[in-house]
């Protein structure tokens, strides 16, 4: 079942400074099925994170349309109002950053439990479940109960991993997740991504190093500009824009 179509989608963003315009991307168009998971390829600069912001809606698209198919209905990712698109964060999309950005006084176990306490899960079953994560994640229990804010770069995207993944969403968007991970911990997370793949989730993901997860991958979209994006799938290459 299709869940995401993007079409002719672009960006651009304004820099006051120089009163002009400076594109990052334009007409990227693909669609995403459920249980998909889709590569973004290209140098740095761009704009492969941007797209992703996009479709989270950190960023407003400059053009173009993302159509989500979400159980109340077809939801524009690129139009949507701004409440809408809130909703669908809890709901829906979940996006996986290489940083975390920790509340102050609030511990790691309190910070991976609370997506479930918000569905209504019991206390006691969520800490159970934000335990079981951070083990797996490999963040020593002796600081579970202590504040990420004090915790090493690795040690807070541990958190984050444990946070974002702890309950499955339709579609999860990943920007470099394997960032600042050993061996033991990038494991632990490709498995948990099949897991998830195999409960439906779709994914589109950026990898510095997308041999982790090869057996995962099903499509590949390459941005290499602001006027190109080609859409690949298995061995068979479309040219979309």
């Amino acid at each position: 079942m299709k869940l995401l179509d993007v079409q002719s989608l672009s960006k651009q963003f304004t820099i006051h400074q120089l009163s002009r315009e400076v594109p990052v991307f334009e007409d990227v168009t693909f669609s995403l099925h459920r249980g998909e998971f889709l590569l973004i390829r290209g140098a740095n600069g761009v704009g492969k994170s941007t797209l992703l912001r996009c479709l989270y809606r950190t960023y407003l698209p400059s053009g173009g349309r993302a159509l989500f198919h979400s159980p109340l209905g077809e939801v524009d990712l690129a139009s949507a109002a701004d409440v809408d698109i809130a909703l669908l964060r809890k709901t829906d999309i979940g996006h996986v950053t290489q940083f975390l950005r920790p509340r102050p006084r609030v511990t790691a176990l309190e910070i991976v439990a609370e997506p479930l306490l918000l569905t209504g899960t019991s206390w006691d079953d969520a800490h159970e479940q934000a335990s079981h994560w951070l083990d797996a994640f490999g963040l020593k229990p002796e600081i579970w109960n202590a504040y990420p804010s004090t915790f090493s770069g690795g040690e807070q995207q541990k958190v984050n991993l444990a946070r974002a993944l702890i309950r499955p969403l339709p579609l999860l968007l990943l920007d470099e997740p394997t960032a600042s991970l050993d061996r033991e911990t990038t494991a632990a997370l490709v498995g948990r991504l099949a897991d998830l793949k195999d409960q439906g989730v779709a994914m589109i993901a950026i990898l510095h190093h997308p041999e982790d997860v090869a057996y995962l991958i099903d499509t590949e979209v390459e941005l290499s500009g602001p006027s190109t994006a080609t859409s690949f799938t298995r061995e068979v290459a479309t040219h979309v824009a």
